[in-house]
């Protein structure tokens, strides 16, 4: 019975000692990932008020083939989307698949959010022709400041092609 007794106190006496488990990267990722899912929602809407997202300071990483800048500002970020959704519809057809993202240099969760998600691109038809639609598979990353707001973004996705496509231009390499 002492060594019952004894083999209790110390196992108590072990647990209490243990530092507090640190989940506060996991409830950053929980937040920050629902401030995605709205986001998409919001980009699904053809809405630029998805602007709300994002700190002033935000860089969007321009990663399509030819890019000028290595990066835009979210003002331009506002312009391109209103133009893309002038002339373009946007629905994710499956997922999106949201997982929690790593620090580069730790390799431990940091609270920043990526995806998966196959987006369908419809260019509307007109008198004269007919919608055309295409499929870009993509994966996209974000990085959040202590406000739960987006400071860096980056898109990867054959998106040019994709348009291309939508556009009746010829690919050649």
């Amino acid at each position: 019975m002492k060594n019952l007794i004894y083999t209790l106190i110390t196992g108590m006496i072990i647990v209490s000692c243990q530092a507090p488990v640190d989940n506060s990267a996991q409830l950053k990722y929980e937040q920050n990932a629902q401030t995605i899912l709205d986001y998409l929602a919001s980009y699904q809407n053809e809405s630029v008020d998805h602007a709300k997202f994002y700190a002033d300071s935000a860089v969007i990483r321009a990663t399509y083939f030819g890019a000028k800048k290595d990066s835009i500002s979210l003002s331009e970020l506002i312009k391109y989307d209103q133009k893309s959704f002038d002339g373009y519809d946007w629905k994710l057809v499956n997922g999106p698949i949201v997982l929690p993202g790593v620090d580069g240099q730790t390799k431990l969760p940091n609270g920043s959010v990526r995806y998966y998600g196959d987006w369908k691109v419809t260019k509307p038809g007109t008198d004269s022709t007919e919608a055309k639609s295409g499929v870009v598979k993509g994966y996209e990353s974000f990085d959040f400041n202590e406000e739960g707001k987006i400071v860096y973004q980056q898109f990867y996705g054959d998106a040019g092609s994709l348009f291309r496509y939508l556009n009746d231009t010829t690919i050649s390499l």
